[in-house]
Order: C-alpha cells, then sequence, then structure tokens
C-alpha cells in the first residue's frame, strides 16, 4: 500500500481571482450598486485601499515607519486643485500625476531623517509632516484660493473628454485609478528595486555590505509612496468628498492608514484592499448594531468612541493572535479546503 501525494499545478490560477474581480468591478457594480453602495463604501473604499497601498510600500516593503500619511495625501487633493486652476487648459490626468510629483518631493524631504533615524525616531519625525503642512494649508489662504471657509470644489472629473460624474462615474474614475497603481505596485516589488526595498528592511548593514545604496533606496521608497499616497488624496477628495479641505486630512486620517496596513498585513498588496475594507464596513456594522440594540442612546458620538475602542481592540488582537494580518487569516482559511489529497493505491 503506498501512499500519493497529488499536488494541483499552479499554472495561471493566481490571475484568475483579480480578473474575476475587476470584470465584476466593472461589469456588474455599476449596473446594479445603489448610490449610497458607491458613494459611502466603494469609493471611499478605493482611494483608502490605494493610500495603505503607498504607505505599505514605504513601511511593508522598506520598512520605514511613517506617521505622517495624511499630510502627502493632503498635498496631492490640494496640488491637483491648484494646477487644475492655475494653469489653464491643464488636462486633469496632467494635474493629477503633477500632485503626485509634489508629495513625492515633499515625501523626500521628510524622508531625510530616514537617513540618521529608524523605528519609533522615525515615525515621530514623520509626524513633523503631518503638522507641517496642515499649518501651512491653513496659513496661507492662497492654496484654497483663499476661501473664506477653507473649503473648495473640487473640479468635475473629465479625462480624454470623458466625463466621470455621478456616483458611478466617480466609483469608476477610482477604480481606474486604482487598478493602475495596484498593477504598477504589484511590478514594481518584484524588480530588483522592490528587492532592495525588502533588504532594507531586513538588514540595512547586510544590505550595505552586498553592495545596495541603502540611502538612495530609503528616500525612493518615501517618493514611490508619497507619490502613490498623493494620487489617493485626489481621488480622495475628488471622487469621495467633492470638497478640497484640510478638516479631511487630519492626524486621524493619518492613523487610520497605518491601521489599514497593519490589520490587512504589512509587506502584501492584497493587505491594503482587506485593511481599507475592514476600516470601511466596520464603521456602518457597528452603527446597524448599535442602532438595533441601544436604539437612540446610540448616537454619533457614542459611535466614534466606540469605533475607536472596538478597533482598538482589533489591532490589539491581530498583533498577537495574527500578526500577519488579514491576508494571512484568508490564506488559511482558503487553503483548507484544498489540503493535499492523499490516494491509496494497492500495488
Amino acid at each position: 500500500m503506498d501512499t500519493v501525494t497529488v499536488r494541483k499545478a499552479p499554472g495561471h490560477w493566481p490571475w484568475i481571482a483579480p480578473l474575476l474581480v475587476l470584470a465584476t468591478a466593472y461589469g456588474v457594480i455599476p449596473f446594479i450598486g445603489t448610490s449610497y453602495l458607491f458613494e459611502a463604501i466603494l469609493t471611499p473604499f478605493l482611494a483608502l485601499s490605494l493610500a495603505g497601498l503607498g504607505l505599505n510600500i514605504l513601511t511593508g516593503y522598506a520598512g520605514q515607519l511613517s506617521l505622517g500619511s495624511a499630510a502627502f495625501l493632503a498635498v496631492g487633493a490640494f496640488g491637483a486643485f491648484n494646477f487644475n486652476l492655475r494653469v489653464q487648459g491643464l488636462p486633469l490626468i496632467v494635474s493629477i500625476v503633477l500632485a503626485g510629483i509634489s508629495a513625492a518631493l515633499i515625501g523626500i524631504v521628510f524622508g531625510l531623517p530616514s537617513l540618521r533615524l529608524k523605528g519609533f525616531y522615525l515615525a515621530i519625525s514623520t509626524l513633523a509632516a503631518q503638522f507641517f503642512v496642515q499649518w501651512a494649508l491653513t496659513k496661507f489662504g492662497w492654496f484654497s484660493n483663499n476661501s473664506p471657509s477653507g473649503v473648495i470644489d473640487a473640479p468635475p472629473l473629465t479625462i480624454f473628454g470623458i466625463s466621470f460624474e455621478g456616483a458611478v462615474g466617480r466609483y469608476l474614475f477610482a477604480l481606474t485609478i486604482v487598478t493602475i497603481f495596484t498593477l504598477f505596485a504589484w511590478r514594481f516589488v518584484n524588480t530588483r528595486t522592490g528587492h532592495h526595498f525588502i533588504a532594507v528592511r531586513d538588514n540595512e548593514l547586510a544590505a550595505k555590505v552586498i553592495g545596495i545604496p541603502v540611502l538612495r533606496t530609503k528616500l525612493l521608497a518615501f517618493a514611490i509612496s508619497s507619490f502613490i499616497i498623493g494620487v489617493a488624496g485626489v481621488l480622495w477628495a475628488f471622487a469621495y468628498l467633492r470638497t478640497v479641505e484640510t478638516g479631511g486630512f487630519n492626524l486621524d486620517r493619518s492613523f487610520q492608514i497605518v491601521f489599514i496596513i497593519i490589520i490587512g498585513g504589512l509587506a502584501t498588496i492584497r493587505g491594503s484592499f482587506f485593511g481599507a475594507a475592514l476600516i470601511v464596513i466596520f464603521p456602518l456594522i457597528l452603527s446597524r448594531l448599535g442602532q438595533l440594540f441601544l436604539g437612540d442612546i446610540f448616537n454619533s458620538g457614542v459611535l466614534e468612541m466606540s469605533q475607536r475602542i472596538v478597533l482598538g481592540a482589533l489591532i490589539i488582537l491581530f498583533l498577537i493572535v495574527e500578526p500577519n494580518g488579514l491576508v494571512s487569516l484568508w490564506d488559511r482559511l482558503r487553503k483548507k479546503p484544498l489540503r493535499l489529497s492523499r490516494i491509496k493505491t494497492i500495488n
């Protein structure tokens, strides 16, 4: 009696799930989704996923901690608005790219401490970006076109003559941008430079010994991360909020993006989407449960406080039980029914 282990050939199966998701996102959801689904769930989910993806490249892959992600979101949003406003005839897509470049330059400036600082000290130093950018955008009215309230309407979403207006249009706009950058990130982390990021994260001294330019790699990580987060800021302001205001990019937003990559999983593309999904859907579920069991007592203040408490408990739980995040948990659950089958044959 012999036991023969049969393994399924990998083939191209890893591509099937993403293709099915994209086919559903483009070909099904726009026709069956409601305005609430697009405006309250899918569009913020896409914007936060892209922001989480940018931070994951910096923290998950390159090992550089940052608590100033909302600052780069703000630079992207205000940059795209001002480029679009002040340069007549400039296509919106060019404004978005220039906004991303502006965020990348700011990211390099505030990434300079990474050349000397590490870990917790670097994370604290990146808070300077958060406070400085928020102060500058509030202090100088030029950035908000001298609006008395500091709140300005986002420009129409029109690219190559195609207008992305309405809930479905904004969703498709965000979906397309996120898809492009996700493909870029997936390709990038599998390049030689992406491997340099991982080497610097795992052992900076060893990376330097084998000839990896550590300082340049760190600054490049800040640049690429900030560029992606800056574009995410455009989506957050233009597609979701439909206004450009500093209040949408406060310190809480920075921590929210950090929570996304911790809960979703560090150093994984999928982790940004898993984490963003939980962050977006969790308050909605909590609100429904609160209204169901507590009624009118469960107001917005109680909801916000409950959300902070439960979310904090979830993060601690994940760090203890599943430090690799939801992605690792999902992979284990998915592989359970796909365990190797053992076939007994008789000689």
